[in-house]
């Protein structure tokens, strides 16, 4: 049967949010034909590097990485994760003003992601990133170093926001929350994007079974809870229930009239900024 249907390769993370959106399509809870999704689980940085080579058809992407790949993809009204008033974290050992950490040598989870360019636009230029794997930014915080190298302070995404606690490392800032004071939106972090080639009438359908597939985990939400726990790297039930609501909600279903404009918002003041090479006006499918 799958060979008659047409396959889309489906990149996501391997985190708890992402799991849940993804349940019903991956356990195979709603009928997708005439389509089969193909899932790959690769970290948010590997799918950002990939999609410039356009090889999946729907893949998340970090919004910074979609200003550099709008002649590849166009964004999916559904299936985003954005930070209302929370966001990824600078984390250091001790406490100290964000004014400090100029000039700071700081582990970020990729050049590519919105986590690092909220950190440019909150800091500025001045500070000196080092890439590391998201699941070990912690841990490089915690030893100072990473792979020889010193680390002040770590930018931490995904569920390293709610356990960078047990770790005794102190908060410095709340990209979200920043973001929120200056501009009163929330913070787009991830989408989904589909590949420009496949055709209107394509593109619909997986946007279609996308959301369907949020609206399952969303209406099912303790089975496709499980399933997110296998993906969690150790939270329990309780933590990842409250990771899942940050990213899996309404925002989710649909960006709506003030995601799109949170989404303009930060492609602009990214270009502004100098991060990003060009004016951005997004795409979104329909």
């Amino acid at each position: 049967m799958k060979d008659t249907l047409l396959q889309i390769r489906v990149g996501h993370s391997p985190d708890a949010d992402d799991a849940f959106m993804f349940y019903a399509l991956a356990r195979g809870k709603i009928d997708t034909s005439p389509l089969f999704f193909r899932h790959e689980l690769v970290d948010i940085e590997t799918l950002n590097r990939r999609a410039f080579e356009g090889e999946l058809e729907l893949t998340a992407l970090s919004l910074h990485a979609y200003a550099y790949l709008t002649d590849h993809y166009v964004l999916c009204t559904c299936g985003a994760s954005m930070g209302d008033r929370y966001g990824p974290m600078l984390v250091a050992r001790q406490k100290r003003p964000l004014e400090a950490f100029h000039q700071a040598t700081i582990a970020v989870p990729g050049l590519l992601t919105t986590a690092y360019l909220a950190l440019r636009l909150c800091l500025g230029m001045d500070f000196r990133p080092v890439v590391v794997p998201f699941d070990r930014i912690i841990e490089a915080v915690v030893a100072g170093e990473y792979e020889g190298r010193p680390i002040d302070a770590g930018l931490i995404i995904h569920e390293g926001q709610l356990t960078y606690p047990e770790q005794k490392l102190e908060l410095i800032v709340d990209t979200g929350q920043w973001w929120y004071d200056q501009t009163g939106l929330p913070l787009p972090l991830g989408a989904n994007g589909v590949r420009k080639n496949l055709g209107r009438e394509t593109i619909s359908q997986v946007q279609r079974f996308l959301r369907a597939s949020i609206e399952y985990g969303l209406q099912h939400r303790e089975a496709a809870l499980d399933y997110a726990l296998g993906f969690g790297r150790g939270l329990e039930r309780s933590k990842a229930d409250q990771f899942v609501g940050m990213y899996v909600n309404d925002w989710t279903l649909d960006f709506g009239p003030r995601g799109r404009q949170a989404v303009t918002e930060l492609l602009a003041r990214g270009h502004a900024a100098g991060v990003i090479p060009k004016l951005v006006t997004p795409e979104f499918a329909e």
